[in-house]
């Protein structure tokens, strides 16, 4: 090997070193010894010296967080042992009983371990001999999703566990809590809603909806974090109880919440659960009580376990933030899909230093059940959600006056037939609804579908304010003189998205039904109906039966079809995108290399690796980021890295960059 090779190498180890222990400092102890420029600058370095010597990179190097292939499902995976749920209690006088009940099987002197209970999505993470190798959803406590390479985008995840303090288990499996951070919830609804997508409810339904991404690239863009509260299962290290188990995790590298404690007794416990309580809306993540563990561990083992939950813990909830006010009137938004979702306008008032003069009803089920009436004094709840809830009616309080509300079979701002569709009522304007224009182009544009970029959400909405854009064909009439109009385009900005907007029109048809927008239809399933109905005139006209004959189409998602080209203001705008040179037939060549397997080693000269990627997709087939038997091609670039030697041992097919050009290109 040679000198300066042998420097790279030396080098590359020590920043990986010299980067996990910053990664330590930040997310374990929270005491950053150097700024985020700084940090940013030892990353650059170490992924300049490992694309310049790929030979060098491992699986643990700490820039190998992002770059596995996006999911075509989550295959199920089974935990090294149950990932049970707790019972749970909502009063003193239950957990004094349960602190009974746990007397009476151990004795009188119990110890125990207090800690925060995470508002997020729980799960199991396995680590052979110090460095990380699965991850896993809680499932149904007995299996979980594999979501090794989403968990792997996690800052906070340690890719290789630390051994200076004391040594690490040659197989370890902890559990956690995935969350995200009120901050970071808010500030990723407000990016959705100026891209004209949908919001998320809540910290926990966006920290669950992030790591079950089926690209690991998408997770890695969500600002996820980790807090480790159990060790599974520890080999070759034996711990005790669970308070020295806290600090071996943290001692590992392994977040641990910093308002853990070790109580004495039961009263103790109670007294961390009303300190916490007071904690709680000041804390930059959700909880919504404190678990009580029994500390001992053959204490746990005495005490066993009922069929989901262990006798030797239990959940203390916390009282739901609720204020009274009053429903002063129940509007109706219409988002992109055209779902009609009724919303209580609320004389504000203060939960817990939120002011609240909104709160979201869901559908009318809802209403109904708890039988709320505009007019009607309320009891509104934050309960984790930014987005509050209506949570009972104060009907003592009714003076006769208040009035029923009834969902409105017209859309309110266009006009188009609603139509109900289970528990929802749905807008069939479609394109033409101005409430869900912004939104449609929005989608229409974005990369799954057909793919303008440079039609972001703040493009958008310009475009719609100044009467540019009116329907999504208008996109396809834009001149260069009208983004000129606009604030912040220049000659070169206007030209580049006219480029775009002339560059999908060779977008397939598959991604053309999925650009529409239609209610159900997914990527996956605009490709099934491009391929079997083979033309956007077949697939308008397409009868009931001939849409649930499809095996992956249900009687719900069939009847959002056929109601969605029923509206004769789609199928007008489907004849302009016609017209204006969109594909509406589907070529035979579009899935040429369905269910073939690439993989990619090296600099290609023509494409970028993304671009490389979105051909094979886009032709059917799969791109896989690792070498086995079951890659039917592997295309090898300048300077490729180990996975080139790998293949030759393997006897796979091996082809150039122009061998490969005459694949995409037959």
């Amino acid at each position: 090997m040679s000198n300066s090779k042998e420097e790279a190498k030396k080098r590359i180890e020590w920043l990986r070193k010299e980067i996990r222990r910053h990664n330590y400092l930040y997310y374990v102890l929270n005491k950053p010894e150097i700024s985020d420029a700084e940090y940013d600058e030892l990353m650059e370095e170490l992924r300049r010296l490992e694309e310049k010597y790929p030979e060098f990179v491992t699986a643990d190097s700490p820039t190998q967080r992002i770059g596995a292939p996006p999911a075509k499902e989550f295959k199920s995976v089974r935990h090294v042992k149950p990932m049970l749920s707790l019972d749970t209690a909502h009063t003193e006088e239950e957990i004094k009983a349960f602190d009974k009940r746990i007397k009476k099987e151990i004795g009188d002197s119990i110890e125990y371990v207090a800690e925060p209970k995470l508002d997020g999505l729980s799960v199991e993470l396995i680590y052979e001999n110090g460095k990380y190798v699965r991850g896993s959803t809680r499932g149904d406590g007995i299996n979980g999703e594999d979501v090794t390479e989403n968990i792997k985008t996690i800052r906070a995840v340690p890719l290789v566990l630390r051994s200076d303090e004391i040594p690490v288990p040659t197989r370890l499996a902890v559990r956690g809590e995935v969350i995200m951070h009120i901050s970071d919830f808010e500030k990723l609804n407000k990016e959705l809603i100026q891209k004209g997508e949908e919001t998320l409810a809540n910290p926990r339904n966006a920290a669950a909806g992030s790591l079950r991404r089926l690209d690991p690239n998408e997770t890695a863009a969500r600002p996820l974090d980790i807090f480790f509260y159990e060790i599974m299962l520890s080999e070759g290290y034996e711990i005790k109880n669970q308070w020295d188990a806290l600090h071996a995790l943290k001692k590992w590298g392994l977040k641990v919440s910093s308002y853990v404690r070790k109580c004495r007794d039961i009263d103790e416990a109670i007294e961390y659960h009303g300190e916490m309580e007071n904690k709680r809306d000041r804390l930059s993540y959700e909880i919504d009580g404190v678990v009580i563990k029994v500390n001992r561990f053959d204490y746990q083992e005495k005490l066993g376990q009922k069929s989901r939950s262990p006798r030797w813990a239990i959940a203390y909830k916390f009282p739901p933030r609720k204020e009274e006010t009053q429903i002063v009137d129940i509007v109706v938004q219409v988002g992109r899909t055209g779902i009609l979702t009724p919303v209580a306008l609320l004389k504000p008032v203060d939960v817990k230093g939120v002011t609240v003069s909104r709160a979201t009803l869901h559908n009318e089920d809802y209403i109904k059940q708890k039988d709320i009436r505009i007019g009607d004094w309320v009891r509104v709840a934050r309960a984790g959600d930014v987005i509050p809830e209506v949570m009972e009616v104060i009907k003592e309080k009714r003076t006769g006056k208040e009035k029923i509300f009834r969902m409105p079979d017209r859309c309110p701002v266009c006009g188009s037939r609603v139509v109900k569709e289970g528990a929802y009522y749905r807008c069939t304007g479609g394109l033409s609804c101005s409430a869900q224009l912004k939104r449609s182009i929005t989608h229409f544009a974005s990369k799954g579908a057909m793919d303008i970029e440079g039609l972001g959400g703040q493009t958008v909405d310009l475009l719609v304010e100044k009467g540019l854009v009116k329907k999504i064909s208008d996109i396809y009439r834009l001149k260069k003189a009208d983004l000129l109009s606009l604030p912040r385009f220049a000659e070169k900005s206007a030209e580049n998205l006219m480029e775009a907007i002339e560059k999908s029109k060779s977008k397939n048809l598959a991604r053309l039904i999925y650009a529409l927008g239609i209610p159900n239809v997914g990527e996956h399933t605009a490709k099934i109906l491009a391929e079997r109905f083979r033309s956007m005139d077949k697939l308008m006209n397409a009868s009931m039966s001939e849409l649930i004959s499809i095996n992956e189409i249900g009687p719900e998602t069939a009847e959002s079809i056929i109601n969605f080209f029923k509206e004769e203001r789609n199928r007008k705008e489907i004849k302009s995108l016609k017209e204006l040179g969109l594909k509406m037939e589907y070529e035979e060549g579009e899935r040429k290399l369905k269910g073939i397997k690439f993989v990619f080693t090296g600099a290609l000269k023509e494409f970028t690796r993304g671009e490389a990627k979105s051909i094979v997709e886009q032709l059917g087939g799969e791109v896989l980021n690792s070498v086995s038997k079951n890659v039917d091609y592997v295309v090898v670039g300048e300077k490729p890295g180990s996975k080139y030697d790998k293949a030759r041992a393997m006897g796979l097919k091996i082809i150039n960059e122009d061998e490969f050009k005459k694949l995409i290109e037959k």
